[in-house]
């Protein structure tokens, strides 16, 4: 299999406070689903895409995230002093990451079907495109209190601000970083630069071909169980 084409950053750093309990001793993404750490699954994402420059972000117990990463050919960016947030974080981690595209993988995510990544470089236009997100209609994602959050046009361009939003990013895409390097914050979401780009007309959408199912709160871990059954045995 060829190397996937881009350099991956994988967010892990949050403090996970909606997952109660479960993270009073341990970082989410240790949380074990399935009989795997979530992170392993989103690690597991990237091996099966052939992903071989792999940047994971820490901050909440870093020191559990380093001990379970070690020896998996994973470069840390540790946020020390304070969580850097989406688009921080991702600023931050550039001088890793090289030029050019970036793929991202949130590590509190579940998918099944086909592997995003590699649908995500499959559909990258970097002569039109400065964001391409994975997508998931609002009827098909198992999210709790679900909302939209962007429209798709025929074209394949994102929107949101004026109703409709029926398509739920599902934490994975392809960005071109320029703008987010060029914001002078240091703490910022995604969400300041793909703005930015919908202005522009340069962020696009694809729907996911499979399930999705976000763990963010303790019940998720059963809903992203029942969905990896159903996908092993369906």
């Amino acid at each position: 299999m060829p190397t996937y084409p881009f350099p991956l950053m994988v967010f892990a750093a949050g403090f996970g406070t909606r997952m109660g309990a479960l993270t009073a001793d341990r970082p989410k993404p240790l949380i074990p689903v399935a009989g795997r750490a979530l992170i392993d699954h989103a690690l597991g994402v990237a091996e099966a895409a052939a992903a071989d420059r792999v940047v994971v972000n820490t901050h909440y117990r870093a020191d559990q995230m380093a001990a379970h990463l070690a020896g998996r050919g994973v470069t840390i960016s540790h946020e020390r002093d304070r969580i850097l947030e989406t688009g921080g974080g991702l600023k931050a981690a550039l001088p890793l990451l090289g030029e050019g595209p970036v793929a991202v993988l949130n590590s509190d995510g579940i998918w099944t079907g086909a592997n995003p990544l590699l649908e995500l470089a499959a559909h990258w236009d970097g002569t039109r495109m400065e964001a391409l997100l994975l997508l998931l209609p609002l009827d098909r994602t198992l999210a709790h209190g679900p909302k939209g959050d962007f429209r798709l046009d025929t074209e394949g361009r994102i929107s949101r601000g004026t109703g409709g939003e029926d398509q739920v990013y599902i934490g994975a895409q392809i960005i071109h970083p320029a703008r987010v390097a060029a914001t002078p914050l240091d703490v910022f979401s995604f969400n300041h630069s793909w703005n930015e780009m919908i202005a522009a007309g340069t962020a696009y959408g694809l729907v996911h071909d499979g399930g999705w199912c976000d763990v963010g709160q303790p019940e998720g871990i059963a809903e992203a169980e029942r969905l990896l059954q159903h996908a092993q045995h369906g």
